[in-house]
């Protein structure tokens, strides 16, 4: 069983930045795969970015590259999304996902075993 727990969000201007963090707890946590997703009212859920269990290999979709990065620290069990130059469709609630063995697959959100309750990011114009 794998917890996750996610905090960093809030309000922010246009141009801003935000660091949200994703902890994990339960012992196997660091060999799952993990992902960051985002659902904006009245929207679908959307994938943001994914990264591998070892930090090794990363990626995201087409609307945040160049502004945001994935990363993790396995040895705090922790996976943080540094989202720089936030627009207003950024604004959702960011959710993180972890489970195995779903490399290319990231973007597939019925892959993930394990959900956090999501933190807030509010993007003004």
């Amino acid at each position: 069983q794998v917890h996750l727990v996610e905090s960093g969000g809030g309000l922010v201007q246009a141009g801003g930045s935000l660091r949200l963090s994703c902890a994990a707890s339960g012992r196997t946590a660091s060999n799952y795969d993990m992902a960051w997703f985002r659902q904006a009212p009245g929207k679908d859920r959307e994938f943001v970015s994914f990264i591998n269990w070892s930090g090794g290999w990363t990626y995201c979709t087409d609307s945040v590259k160049g502004r945001f990065t994935i990363s993790r620290d396995n040895s705090k069990n922790t996976v943080y999304l540094e989202m720089n130059n936030l627009k207003p469709e950024d604004t959702a609630l960011y959710s993180c996902a972890a489970g195995p063995g779903i490399g290319a697959r990231g973007a597939r959100g019925e892959l993930y075993l394990y959900w956090g309750q999501g933190t807030q990011v509010t993007v003004s114009s």
